[in-house]
This record gives C-alpha cells, structure tokens and sequence, in this order.
C-alpha cells in the first residue's frame, strides 16, 4: 500500500481514493490489528461506499450533513459503554469513505487526472469475506429480512464453510429508530464478539445507526454495504456488468424497484450533481491521516455540591441556566426539582427572570435560597426577561434557556454539554416530549417563501413534503439522530457561553414567537453550528403560552417581521402574503376567526400583546450619560424621563436634560423629576444644548436621546452594555415609526422608508444613538450643522455603526403633508451642509436604486413613488428659507399634539 493516501472533498465528504487491494488490505488490516493486539484500543472504523446519494444525504446542505465523522473528523458517540464511566470516554470512531457512483468517479477523475476504481459493497465484499476466513475473524450481519438472513445462512455455510459467522440480526425499523431497543441490539452483537459487522439497514438509516451505536457492538470494523446481503443471499439481481461499467446501475435499480427508488433517483440526487461540481476540491496528504483521532475537548470537571445546591456567587460553573417565568405557579417546582437532580453531577447556577405574575410564582422561587430570583416588574416578554437575566450568568461554560413548563429528564444536561464539544457546537437543542412520552415536533428550517407556502396550503396534511416545502421537520428519523439543524422552538437551549457572549442580547422587538428564529439565524451567521441531540430529553408540563386569537395573530405577525428583518423587502412582501394566506385558508377555525384581518392590516399590529415597562431590576447597571436636548417639550418630556427616573436617582447611569431656550414649562417638569440633572442656556440651538451637556457628563458610554423618544430600562441597559465593550465605536437602539393620526400620504412615505436598507441600518433618524468613549473621540465638539444625527452618522464606517435588538424606540411621525416637507427640506438642508464641509457623502444614487429595489407590488409601488414625490418637493425647496445654521430649532410639532 502506498505510503500516502490521495483524498478528495466531494460535496463535504472526505473521500479516500484507493485501489480495490489497498481498500480491502487497510479494512482487515484495522479488523486483524484490533483482533490480535486489544491493548491498543484501535477505535472502530466504519466504512462506507460513497455514491450520489450519500453526497445528498450527508454532504453540504444535507439533513445529515456533519452527523457522520469522515476521514479528517471522526465521530464520537455519546453513549456510555458498559466499562465506561462517561460518554467522554467513549472511543471515538473513524470514517473510511471510498468511492462509488459513476458521477464521483469523474469527479474525482478531474480533479486528479487519474481514473480511480469505483470500489461499490457489492464488489469488495466478497474479498473481504475470503480474508475473514483467513485470518479468523468473526463476521456478522445486521439488516435484511429473516428469510433472506437464513437463505444467506445456508449459503455462507456451503461455499465458505470456514467462515466464522458471529450472528444475524433483522431488527425491525421502530427498533432501529429506538434508543433502548437499539441499545439492547448493539449489546446483543458486542456479546457475540464480532469483528466485522456488516450492516445492509439502507441509507441513511445504516450510517446514522453506526454512528449513534456502532463503537457500542464492539466490532472493529462496520461496513455499510447497503443491499448486500441481499446480493449474496441471491435475492436480488446485480446490474450486468456492461451496465455498471457505463454508469447505468442506477437506471437499473429504477426499472427494478420504482415505487421505491423514484424519489431518490428522480427527485433528491439531481440537485446533488451541481453541489458535487460546485463544491469539491483535493485535500492535501499532510492533513491528518484517517485514523489519527483529533482529541476531544475535555469538558472541565468542577466539583458540584453534594446535596443538589445550586451555585450562587461568582464561582464559576458548568451552566448557568435562565428561565423567565410568568404565573408558572403550577409548574416551578418540578422544573426546579428536575434541576436539582442535574445538580448532583454538575455545577449549576439559576436564574428565574419573573415577567410581573400575578400568582404566587416569585413566592415558591424565593423559598429556594439557592436560586436566583429577578422579578423584573412588568412582562418584558420572553426575550426581554432572558436580556434581564444576562449579566447573573457569571463565568459559566454554557448558557442553557429553558421554558417554566420543562421538566429535564436526568442527564440531560451533560449530554447538551457532551455535543456541544464533541460537534463543536455553539448551540444544542434537546428532544421535547409530551406529557404522554410522545416526540413533539420541535425541529424548524429556516423560513423561506416556499416554505410558508407549503406550511399554508398543507399544514400537517402531507407530513411527507420535501424539505422545501415545509419549515416543520415532520420526519420522525430526524428525532431519532443528532444532526445539524437550523432551529428549533425555543423552549430549551444550550449555548456555547463565548457565542452567547458575541451575540448579545436578544430582540425584544418580538415578545413573544421568533425570537428564537431570530437568534439561532444570528448565531448561524456569526458562523455557528445548531446541533439536536436526542439523548437529551425535556418534557412539557403544560401547554406553554396556550391559544387566542390575539396570540395566533401575534404569532404571524412576528413571522412578518422576522421575514422583514431577514429578508430582501421584496421577499418579505411575499412571505407577507404567504402568512396572510394561511390565516385566510384557517379562518374558519374558531381560536382563528379574524386573524387574517388583523394581520393584514398593519396598524392593528400596535394593539397586539407587547412588553410592558414597570420597575425593574438595575443590579449591574452599565454606567453611562443620557443626554437630552430639549426646547419646549412641556408636552412630552415626562413620558421621557418615566423610564429612567429609577436609573437616576440610584445613580446607576447620569441623565441630563439641557433646556435651551424654553419658554414653556418645559424645565420645571424635567426638574420634577428626582435624580435628573436639568441645566438652561438662553440660545436656542440644538447642538448649543448637546455642548453644554457634554461639559458636565462624566462618563461613556454617552447616549443622545431626542426629548419625545422613549427608552425601556431593559433598550438602555443593552446600548450601554453593547457600547462598554472593547472596540465598539457607536450603536442605536432599534426603532419603528408610529404613523398614528398621519395622513395616508404621509404613512405611504415612511412606509417606503421603512423598506430602505440604508434607513434601517444607519444612526441617524432614530431619535436616539450612542458612542463609547473611543467614537466619541471623532470629533471635538458638536458642530453648528442642523442635522447632528447625520453628522454622527458619517463618522462611522458601516462595520461600525450597530442597530441593536431592543425593544423598538418609537418615533412619532409628522401628521401632515406640510410638516413632512418642512422636516425633509431640514433633513436635506442638514445633508447640503455637510456636504459642503466635506463631512458627508451624497447617498442620492444609492437611495434611488434601494427604493427601485423595494417594489414588490402595487402598493410598495405607490409608496415608492410618494417618497420620490416628497424628496423630490423637498430637495427643490431645500434653500427657500434662509436660517442661520444651528442656531434655532427645527422640528415637527404635529408629532407632539394630542391626536
């Protein structure tokens, strides 16, 4: 055999090029190795025949793709072995892929400039048999009928009769797919001493099988041959050889077994040509041979408390664990009971986020003195109460979500942390059980336009769709192996604590359904896996967030925006449709009745469940400055300073409101509050206001706060939390605009400025936006510009400005068409300005194919081309009133009357 092993990457899977001798000679030379020297605890090696299908089934963008290991990965199982202490300790399992399958052959022919041999299980093993005998080793077969597996009992004993032949096994499928059922099997054949395994379950089922049980058999080698036994039983007819030679067999199999294979052949391995063309390339001989074993990481041993105790403080842990209740009164104890359990093995540190209940939840949780109990004052939903409960993680190794209604099944825990380092993942979701022990169908792919079709024409109707054409995994197979996944419902997760600590806060602009969408999305894009583990199992007590319609409403509209903030605008318009759509095709459901209605017209949205801001919890509070220019804001000014009147006077951040040149009561109310400081200047100018409220700030981050705008405590922290870190240079919190009494004109303009990505991602007209101290280090001092969010903006580069998930600001729309272009003719004087001073750059062309981009149909039609009208109006007036720059106020004071 040659000293070195060309491998080839086809679609994702490591692939050895060899000849049928050094393929068969490396097989029984791992089996007799491991036979004759058991000391040297070779770990098994399970060997595959790789063709088209395989590719679809476990290369890139496969279900499965990552599940098995390859070559230059292997897989480790999470099983314990009898002799075991822990699944860690487990021997790992390498991965010989060897090719089969005319299209790999050309492929890997390109690719080398050699012809390799397609190296098919029908083809190797009756070689592989032949050396079995001679060298002694004992073969056993799993997979097939029982009368084919006597048929192949009869066969083998005639024409190999110094075959030692371990046993057959024919399980049936739910016992393949069943975790104690295929525990019992995988003992039945370690106890049987085999050292070659043959397993014909079909694909994918033999590999996943092999991986989630195979180093459980005690075989040293496992072949994945497929239809084999069938081939030597002489049940089924291999292709003549001419027709294998020419690369036909997969039409012959058709003709033979067409209700079977049409599918595959017809359907699933097409698209796989491309990605074998696409995404294939050689792997050089100096990686890692196949059977050298990357180490697993060790997952540091803390010693947990001996009596279950949970972990306060700030000792470190294994897994701190948030759970955010809300009148979970029946429900808390056996969640911490369940806990308690996981504690005896692990360190665990508990924080219960109560979102306002109104029963006796926070009563129960503080008579555990041991648990963490945040009671944060008002319902800040879901991921408002999880953002609430971040900073008393501490130093842990992972994060884990958990819904109040779970009760962790034991061992759970540690099975979540055992994949995480095993795969490498930076989030692990567990299965979720109904209360009868049945698998709910908790496993999601990412939103897409068909999907949403799929899910509103069929529902659960056709559980059998294409992947494509459904966000719900219905496969039960899929909850039968860990595998990769894009997400699932959020009721429990575990995070990797450094991925957790990249993504931040969670967007509270949901409140309740797609949250979790959201951050596994953001948790995929910042380049980490989702892995499902099976082994870990949680089981609901209740029926969650239960149903109404403003529920089902809530729930769609959340899908809109999550598709808004995902998606290209013209794609979300016909996701839009597509939700719209189902809710119509339901509409006769009572839970549903009027749902549609409500989700298509958008300004019922504000009148949805939504968070609530009550008092909350400031321990830990980022220190930072708001500053507040305020010129005659008597009518708006307290609903403002509300919110961060606690932060004030506890010190916790400094607020200052610079009163310039009011003539109202503006400043006696901003004096009313306690712990606000409110300092006056006679000039009226807003960055006069912004200047003189710099001199006194005493430290950053500094956020800039417009006096009508309102931030939650939980938006506030999350800024200032964001801004503390090193590098971070500025960052907003994110908006929306309230249109509420505008004309239609008026709500057709901002409803195409909503649609602009450079609206959405820029600092300015937001009412709001902040610096660290290193931003604010751009520039000396305000300068006399009317637009001093634009100037702020174009000190920062794109990689440098954030738009962070809170609870949206909300800024208030003029009311008529006169305001709106007297605030554009300001907006566009601003930008002249700067540009004039070489402090900005014109953003007209790029603005224009943006709003061309934005057009999905008739109505982002007529919206587009009432922007274009107004901005048109408006940059021809832009120089019709002459003002001295910067040194009065201009703003729209439609937006802060009375409706």
């Amino acid at each position: 055999m040659s000293a070195t092993i060309k491998r080839v990457e086809l679609a994702g899977i490591t692939v050895d090029l060899l000849t049928q001798t050094d393929a068969i000679d490396k097989i029984i030379g791992h089996a007799h190795q491991a036979k004759q020297s058991p000391e040297s605890k070779l770990p098994p090696l399970s060997v595959v025949s790789a063709n088209l299908d395989h590719l679809v089934q476990f290369g890139h963008g496969s279900r499965w793709q990552g599940v098995l290991g390859d070559s230059l990965h292997p897989s480790r199982p999470l099983r314990d072995l009898p002799e075991a202490p822990s699944a860690f300790d487990a021997p790992p399992m390498s991965w010989l892929n060897l090719i089969d399958g005319a299209p790999l052959v050309l492929r890997a022919r390109q690719l080398t400039g050699k012809l390799w041999p397609r190296l098919a299980g029908s083809d190797l093993i009756g070689p592989i048999l032949d050396d079995a005998e001679i060298h002694g080793l004992r073969v056993g077969f799993l997979g097939g009928q029982p009368k084919i597996q006597a048929e192949l009992a009869t066969q083998l004993a005639e024409q190999r009769p110094n075959l030692h032949v371990s046993g057959f096994w024919a399980p049936e499928r739910n016992e393949i797919e069943n975790e104690a059922l295929s525990m019992q099997l995988a003992s039945a054949i370690r106890e049987s001493n085999t050292d070659i395994l043959v397993v014909g379950l079909g694909k994918p089922r033999q590999e996943l099988w092999m991986a989630s049980y195979g180093s459980l058999t005690g075989a040293s080698v496992l072949l994945a041959f497929g239809a084999v036994v069938d081939f030597l039983a002489g049940t089924v007819q291999r292709a003549p050889q001419w027709v294998a030679t020419t690369g036909l067999e997969w039409a012959w199999r058709l003709s033979l077994e067409p209700r079977r294979l049409a599918q595959r052949y017809l359907v699933d391995d097409p698209p796989g040509l491309l990605t074998l063309q696409r995404e294939s390339r050689v792997i050089s001989n100096t990686q890692t041979s196949p059977l050298v074993q990357k180490p697993a990481r060790k997952f540091p041993k803390l010693l947990p408390p001996s009596d279950g105790r949970f972990v306060t403080g700030k000792t470190p842990v294994d897994v701190s664990v948030i759970v955010v209740t809300y009148n979970n009164a029946d429900s808390v104890e056996k969640l911490i009971s369940s806990l308690r359990a996981e504690a005896s093995e692990l360190r665990l540190r508990v924080i219960m986020a109560d979102n306002g209940s109104a029963d006796t939840t926070v009563q129960q949780l503080e008579k555990h003195k041991d648990v963490i109990v945040l009671p944060t004052g008002s319902n800040l939903g879901y991921a408002g109460g999880i953002n609430a409960a971040r900073p008393y993680t501490g130093d842990c190794e992972a994060v884990l979500i958990l819904n109040p209604d779970l009760f962790v099944g034991p061992g759970s825990i540690q099975r979540l942390l055992n994949r995480m380092w095993i795969s490498e993942a930076g989030i692990v979701v567990p299965r979720l059980l109904e209360e009868d022990g049945t698998t709910y169908t908790s496993l999601r792919r990412e939103p897409t336009v068909l999907r949403a079709a799929g899910d509103a024409l069929f529902g659960e109707r056709v559980s059998r769709r294409p992947g494509w054409g459904s966000e719900i995994e219905y496969n039960l197979e899929s909850y039968a192996h860990p595998h990769q996944i894009d997400w699932a419902t959020g009721a429990a997760l575990l995070i990797n604590s450094a991925l957790a600590q990249e993504l931040g806060p969670w967007d509270e602009q949901f409140f309740l359904y797609s949250e979790e969408t959201d951050y596994f999305k953001r948790a995929r894009q910042a380049g980490a896996s989702i892995w499902y583990e099976p082994e870990s199992s949680m089981t609901h007590q209740m029926g969650g967030s239960g149903a109404s319609v403003q529920l089902e409403t809530l729930m769609a509209v959340n899908r809109i925006r999550y598709a808004r903030k995902q998606l290209p605008a013209r794609t979300a318009t016909i996701f839009q449709s597509a939700v719209i759509g189902r809710e119509v095709l339901r509409s006769w459901k009572p839970q549903r009745g009027g749902v549609w209605r409500a989700v298509a017209v958008e300004s019922s949205w504000p009148t949805l469940p939504a968070a609530t801001h009550g008092p909350q919890p400031h321990d830990g509070f980022p220190f930072g400055a708001v500053i507040i220019p305020a010129h005659n804001e008597a009518a708006v000014i307290a609903q403002t300073l509300t919110p961060l009147q606690s932060l004030a006077e506890r010190g916790l951040v400094q607020v200052i409101v610079s009163c310039n040149g009011c003539t109202d009561d503006t400043t006696q109310i901003a004096r009313s509050f306690s712990g606000i400081q409110v300092i006056e200047t006679t000039t009226p100018s807003k960055v006069a206001a912004l200047n003189a409220a710099e001199e006194i700030a005493k430290g950053y981050p500094r956020l800039y706060l417009d006096a009508d705008i309102i931030i939650t405590a939980s938006a506030l922290r999350m800024v200032f939390e964001y801004l503390s870190q090193p590098g971070v240079l500025s960052a907003r919190p994110a908006f929306t605009y309230d249109t509420s009494g505008a004309s239609n004109t008026v709500r057709a303009f901002y409803r195409a400025r909503r649609r602009l990505p450079g609206t959405n991602n820029a600092l300015w007209g937001a009412g709001a936006y902040g610096l660290s101290r290193t931003g604010r280090a751009r520039f000396i001092q305000f300068p006399a510009v009317v637009a001093d969010d634009l100037f702020i903006d174009q000190l920062f580069g794109d990689d440098e400005k954030t738009v962070l998930p809170t609870i949206p600001v909300q800024v208030k729309t003029p009311r008529t068409l006169g305001s709106l272009l007297a605030i554009l003719r300001r907006n566009y004087r601003g930008q002249q300005e700067l540009l004039r001073q070489d402090q900005a750059t014109s953003t007209t062309r790029s603005t224009f194919g943006q709003l061309t981009r934005s057009i999905s149909g008739p109505v982002s039609a007529w919206d587009a081309l009432v922007y274009a009208g107004m901005v048109t109006l408006a940059r021809g007036r832009k120089n019709s009133i002459a003002t001295s720059v910067g040194t009065i106020w201009e703003r729209d004071d439609s937006s802060r009357q009375a409706a």
